[in-house]
């Protein structure tokens, strides 16, 4: 059973991935311009923090 602050937690971690990788997307086409390497750094940065609360994410009850 997952609770709802469990659930709570998961879909603002959730949002917070969805606008990183909006924010990315924006980013990589903006006026077609290349991004730097720094840029990329940048954008990569991002999304890894906000990936990384969901990478080891577990749900429900605990053995």
């Amino acid at each position: 059973m997952i609770t709802k602050s469990e659930l709570d937690t998961l879909h603002d971690q959730l949002y917070v991935l969805a606008c990183a990788v909006n924010d990315a997307e924006r980013d990589l086409h903006s006026a077609g311009a290349r991004p730097s390497s720094a840029e990329l750094a940048e954008i990569v940065d991002w999304l890894r923090e906000a990936a990384g609360p969901l990478r080891d994410r577990e749900l429900g009850p605990r053995p």
